[in-house]
């Protein structure tokens, strides 16, 4: 049996001028030899609860111990064994990799000839060999994560602590890191890993899910999904929009939570609910109701209460756009060269009014950069950015005035109040008077932003963060919408409210282009293009990508071994 490393007994951390308690009456037992997920919605006290494990902060009360020891009275041991990657990227973007890892040896005390040694099984662990003089900053989002968990392995810890290391990473880096911290368990450490991706939580040894500050369930994963193992459907056979089909669904009482999954509909029942009737779900001639193995996000939904529902209050607030299938966006060869390398690369494709248009892609791929010579944010080295028919080039503040943006990083001003960056940004759009009111006070009402308006962005959870970005990005009403990894990061509850937003703005004839990192999310989209070191090397439909992949071995491919599958394949063809 595992050696117990961490104790926690009866923990609880209050902030000064806090309402309620980050964390409350806490306890727990982390093993060696273990990975332990943490996971809950945003402000759940993941971080603050990882924070007092590396002795960041002190308890209000009760008591921790690492190894038998105190982290706040015995901190110089405990950083000899501890190691600790932030939720934020916390290492020095304008030194290098090298330089990097230098500064945290030195830190951690690692001299002479352990620490060539130990640069040396680091840097092959992590691939990073080839990347010692790049500039942490220019590093991609998978390659970043990776640097931190070289430093958070530097000396010999017993402890590692991950927060949220896969936020923003594409599935094939997420893979490989995950590939890693399973080689440092089978050598005896102890890992938390807080996470936002349920598959990932799926695989720990044990989960602690959170809620409000406290644990409400310690185990193993499978002990939580076995509370709906009867309550777990698809609609197979679904005549017309899925999308449509799943808000209906999601309006019936017995219906606790709906996704789309790949040609088909998922709905988790409430306990004792009867099967639904697909006649008056509008399901199609051919739909049937099939029972499926429950997963650890359906019981994770549960145990939070259920879904968000498919009504959104922002859909209901905006007017329907006028048009019907025309091309809103398009690119056509379009280029962006910094220097010798091409971050875009000839890339085309048109979007028609209505759709959702996903840019999926590895972490550095160039969606980003795409994305932002379509918003006339970055002028493109050759070829045409449309929006409208406007030539971002020559007619860049007209495009703009008909879309929205939600940048991939957070991007209001934390110097600023809540209500003051939405009336910054509603004036920035052209809002004014009565309507600037209107669009402010809606906008509050819709993303519930009430309680936050006094308080700077930066005091806020990554979820409303979030919602914050989004209500400034839609409140005058475009008629085409941006979104930049736009759930990065955040729980699944609140990533299925800003879907069920994005489902709803879109049935109102708003078109979406999105670029996201959750492979669940791409099913949403009407059409994908998939972008590899700046081409677009497939695109098509969800259900098209995934059948591009399927085999007789794996008939049913999901979007992520399409992605995978898809990027693997124009590797190999690559470099043969």
């Amino acid at each position: 049996m595992s050696e117990a490393l961490v104790h926690l007994d009866a923990v609880r951390k209050v902030f000064p001028r806090s309402k309620q308690p980050a964390l409350e009456g806490l306890s727990a037992v982390l093993f060696r030899g273990r990975i332990t997920g943490l996971i809950g919605p945003d402000g759940a006290g993941k971080t603050t609860l990882m924070r007092l494990m590396a002795g960041l902060l002190a308890p209000t009360s009760g008591r921790i111990q690492v190894d038998g020891l105190d982290p706040i009275s015995d901190p110089a041991k405990l950083r000899e064994f501890i190691g600790y990657m932030p939720q934020k990227f916390g290492l020095y973007e304008d030194l290098s990799v090298m330089e990097n890892l230098e500064l945290h040896a030195d830190l951690r005390g690692v001299l002479g000839e352990e620490r060539i040694t130990t640069f040396k099984r680091l840097l092959e662990f992590t691939d990073l060999s080839r990347f010692t003089t790049r500039f942490a900053g220019k590093l991609s989002g998978g390659m970043k994560q990776k640097l931190g968990l070289a430093c958070a392995l530097l000396g010999h810890p017993r402890l590692l602590l991950l927060d949220e290391p896969g936020v923003g990473v594409d599935p094939i880096s997420r893979r490989e890191l995950w590939k890693m911290v399973h080689e440092l368990v089978a050598q005896g450490l102890a890992v938390v890993w807080s996470t936002a991706y349920l598959e990932e939580a799926e695989l720990c040894q044990e989960v602690l899910l959170m809620n409000d500050g406290k644990l409400i369930f310690s185990g193993q994963p499978q002990e939580l999904t076995s509370r709906v193992h009867d309550r777990s459907w698809q609609i197979r056979g679904v005549t017309g929009s899925r999308r449509q089909l799943l808000a209906r669904a999601l309006r019936r009482p017995e219906v606790m939570d709906g996704v789309i999954q790949g040609h088909n509909v998922r709905l988790v029942l409430r306990p004792g609910s009867a099967p639904l009737n697909l006649g008056e779900l509008d399901a199609g001639p051919r739909a049937g109701l099939v029972p499926v193995t429950p997963r650890f996000e359906d019981a994770f939904i549960e145990a939070l209460g259920g879904g968000p529902g498919g009504d959104s209050a922002l859909a209901q607030k905006l007017a329907p756009v006028p048009g019907n299938h025309d091309t809103v966006v398009e690119a056509v060869d379009l280029t962006k060269k910094f220097g010798n390398f091409a971050a875009t690369d000839h890339v085309n494709f048109a979007v028609k009014r209505g759709e959702i248009f996903g840019l999926l892609g590895p972490n550095g791929a160039g969606k980003s950069t795409t994305f932002r010579m379509l918003c006339g944010l970055l002028t493109p080295t050759s070829g045409t950015a449309r929006v409208m028919g406007f030539d971002l080039k020559t007619s860049a503040s007209q495009a703009r005035q008909q879309l929205g943006y939600m940048a991939q990083k957070f991007s209001q001003y934390s110097n600023l109040t809540v209500r003051q960056n939405l009336k910054f940004f509603s004036g920035a759009y052209g809002l004014r008077g009565e309507r600037q009111r209107q669009a402010v006070e809606g906008m509050v009402e819709i993303f519930k932003l009430h309680p936050y308006l006094d308080t700077t962005p930066d005091t806020l959870s990554l979820g409303f963060k979030q919602r914050l970005a989004l209500a400034c990005a839609v409140m005058h009403e475009p008629s085409i919408v941006f979104l930049d990894e736009p759930t990065s990061g955040v729980d699944p509850v609140t990533r299925r409210e800003f879907w069920t937003h994005i489902n709803g703005v879109v049935e109102k004839g708003v078109t979406v282009v999105v670029t996201t990192h959750f492979m669940d999310e791409a099913e949403y989209c009407d059409r994908i293009a998939l972008v590899f070191r700046g081409k677009i090397i497939a695109a098509g439909t969800p259900d098209q990508l995934q059948d591009q992949v399927a085999t007789k071995e794996h008939p049913d491919p999901s979007m992520e071994d399409a992605f995978i599958s898809l990027v693997e394949a124009e590797t190999q063809e690559s470099s043969s």
